[in-house]
């Protein structure tokens, strides 16, 4: 497979044209780390510089916020004895999760064995939180993706849609990779090859 710059890669991906807006992907693939061990495992929220083009769904977990414009709210009620169905759809609906710090616990008991291996488990916030710190955090939210390195050498996430602006999906994607080089223990030199595709394309090798 040719490797390619960027620039050259987003080019030759537009040719793959469908009657939908597509996605970018990216796969990072790793080299000399043994994934099996727990202490080379990560997940992180990245934020892109210029946002995920998709809508991202927040939910924040209070006793006291109110209701936003950008985000839902979930009650201590709402969760005290949800059922392993609901447990499982509030899961899939939400991307991102915010936590008032006292009701951690309950959403460990209840909430962990389904958002934990999504890598979504809460952000814990103050329990006196209020529009001034909630709003920038959903907003950060927002513009996040989440990257998962978890028993496997090979990373995949979203940089941003096809509708975007070939520079946006540039730095989107450079971002991306300097947060993972920041995440492995001994950086670039763990980083095998890095593939970008559109969700309808083969995917193509880029110069990292």
């Amino acid at each position: 497979m040719i490797t390619m710059k960027i620039e050259e890669a987003i080019n030759q991906l537009k040719g793959s044209k469908r009657n939908f807006v597509q996605t970018y992907d990216l796969i990072i693939n790793l080299k000399n780390i043994d994934m099996k061990k727990p202490e080379n495992n990560f997940s992180k929220e990245v934020q892109l510089p210029h946002g995920t083009g998709k809508e991202i769904s927040v939910c924040v977990i209070s006793e006291n916020i109110k209701e936003g414009e950008n985000y839902d709210v979930l009650r201590k009620s709402d969760i005290e004895n949800i059922d392993k169905k609901e447990a499982k759809k509030i899961a899939r609906k939400y991307d991102f999760f915010l936590c008032e710090a006292p009701l951690m616990v309950l959403v460990g008991k209840n909430l962990g064995r389904y958002l934990g291996p999504k890598g979504k488990m809460p952000k814990p916030i103050p329990p006196n939180a209020g529009p001034s710190l909630i709003n920038p955090l959903v907003e950060i939210a927002k513009k996040s993706v989440r990257i998962v390195a978890k028993g496997s050498p090979t990373i995949h996430t979203f940089v941003g849609k096809e509708n975007m602006k070939d520079e946006e999906i540039k730095e989107n994607i450079k971002k991306v990779i300097e947060e993972v080089e920041k995440a492995l223990p001994k950086g670039r030199s763990q980083i095998k090859s890095v593939l970008l595709k559109l969700t309808m394309s083969k995917p193509v090798k880029i110069d990292v």
